[in-house]
């Protein structure tokens, strides 16, 4: 006979109530040494709940124990006065395990001093996707931070629903856009679900979400198309599913290494890369939100502002983190065409590149470009004016003009160095300048 979805997911709802008022004072016990791993699933066939939740403490993250009644907790080493995180995966189609989660859990736990219970609902989220979106309602599971995957968004978003938005934090790694673009308040990841949520959106045109779902919605390279990832469906099952789980490997690169993951608001992509949004005084006040277990995601203002969108470059490959730059160009001519110049940093045989157009008749152009090393490592900078479109003869125009970078968040003009000399450039043609600016 089947399980009934309900009691399962009564079951996890008490277990989440039962790590909220653990008693605190308690030292924990000599573990267990049993592990568990999880399970496998037959292809298509997962229908059925089997949710299963495995408890990682920092004495032992390597090794899953399986937890069955809310009394095996303190004997299997849980720490209630530690924090809480709850990992949830998401649509497994294959039924497997997911591949990437024994590195999540270890970088957690090595980030954080806290207990680490994964939920392992392979079978719940295997088969049909309507089945396993019907299946959300028995893999409900508690702490104080839930991280959710995909699908697991929208799990953590209906645990934090069902506890009045009193959890401390929901974090959604592309929470899944099938199923719930029109969903409402109470079936999907929303504000309301926990005193701060927030979303990693890498995948919007296709697995992902496009709506904003939290306080702070992360649109990493604009949400979409991330770089590294295959173009092509010739790659096959890579091309699908590249760009949606670009988020958790974001998010474990953020757990591993020190280098900001910075995003900023803006109205747009478009926007973000034209160089018109700069810091986040609006409406963070200057704290601009970084991914991470940072506090509330590094902001620093109440009431918490709900579904901001914020943006943010990274590299192809770990650990994704990049500095952000704004690049100038002022004309010391007005032309009748546009103007377009690419700029490139160079720092220890890394390079870095942006196009940034100066409409006609104006002066003034810009644009962000995003670079692994910070400014002050940057060795120089190459100018090149783009030439027109002539097909019947070489371009030979010259444009002069000035070359100023800074560092973002820009909060005043102090952190502003321009090429002490008007630079000359010819179409087609690359200017070489050493850029040397002091490191702070």
């Amino acid at each position: 006979m089947a399980p009934d979805p309900w009691e399962g997911c009564f079951w996890s709802w008490g277990l989440l109530l039962w790590l909220s008022v653990g008693s605190a004072g308690d030292a924990p016990p000599t573990p267990q040494t049993k592990c568990t791993d999880f399970q496998n699933a037959n292809l298509l066939q997962g229908t059925n709940l089997k949710a299963h939740f495995l408890l990682f403490t920092p004495s032992d993250p390597l090794c899953g124990q399986l937890v069955e009644e809310s009394s095996d907790i303190r004997n299997l080493g849980f720490n209630a006065t530690l924090g809480t995180k709850l990992v949830i995966h998401g649509f497994r189609a294959l039924g497997t395990k997911p591949s990437w989660i024994d590195k999540f859990i270890s970088a957690l736990l090595q980030a954080a001093d806290a207990n680490v219970i994964a939920v392992d609902w392979v079978y719940g989220s295997t088969g049909v996707y309507f089945s396993a979106v019907e299946n959300v309602l028995g893999v409900s599971e508690s702490s104080i931070h839930i991280i959710g995957v995909s699908l697991g968004a929208h799990v953590g978003g209906m645990v934090g629903h069902f506890y009045k938005g009193q959890l401390g934090r929901i974090t959604g790694l592309d929470p899944a856009g099938p199923e719930y673009t029109r969903a409402s308040l109470e079936e999907r990841l929303d504000p309301g679900d926990a005193l701060f949520v927030e979303a990693i959106h890498t995948d919007t045109d296709n697995l992902g979400i496009r709506i904003p779902v939290g306080h702070v919605d992360y649109y990493v390279n604009g949400g979409q198309d991330q770089p590294g990832c295959p173009t092509s469906i010739s790659a096959g099952y890579s091309y699908l599913i590249c760009d949606h789980m670009r988020a958790v490997h974001i998010y474990i690169s953020a757990l591993e290494n020190s280098c900001p993951l910075m995003a900023f608001p803006c109205t747009s992509y478009k926007v973000f890369l034209a160089g018109h949004c700069l810091d986040c005084f609006n409406p963070f006040l200057l704290s601009c939100p970084r991914i991470g277990l940072v506090e509330q995601g590094g902001v620093k203002i109440e009431p918490l502002p709900k579904e901001v969108r914020v943006y943010l470059l990274t590299t192809s490959t770990a650990p994704y983190c990049v500095h952000h730059s704004l690049v100038e160009f002022y004309l010391l001519k007005l032309r009748n065409q546009d103007t377009c110049i690419t700029v490139t940093f160079l720092s220890s045989g890394v390079t870095s590149s942006v196009t940034i157009t100066i409409p006609r008749q104006q002066r003034h152009g810009k644009g962000i470009i995003a670079h692994p090393s910070p400014q002050c490592q940057i060795n120089q900078v190459k100018l090149k004016f783009q030439p027109s479109n002539r097909v019947w003869k070489k371009d030979r125009t010259i444009i002069i003009g000035m070359f100023c970078t800074a560092p973002l968040p820009i909060h005043d003009n102090k952190r502003t160095v321009c090429l002490p000399e008007p630079v000359n450039l010819q179409a087609s043609e690359t200017v070489s300048h050493d850029l040397k600016i002091t490191c702070i």
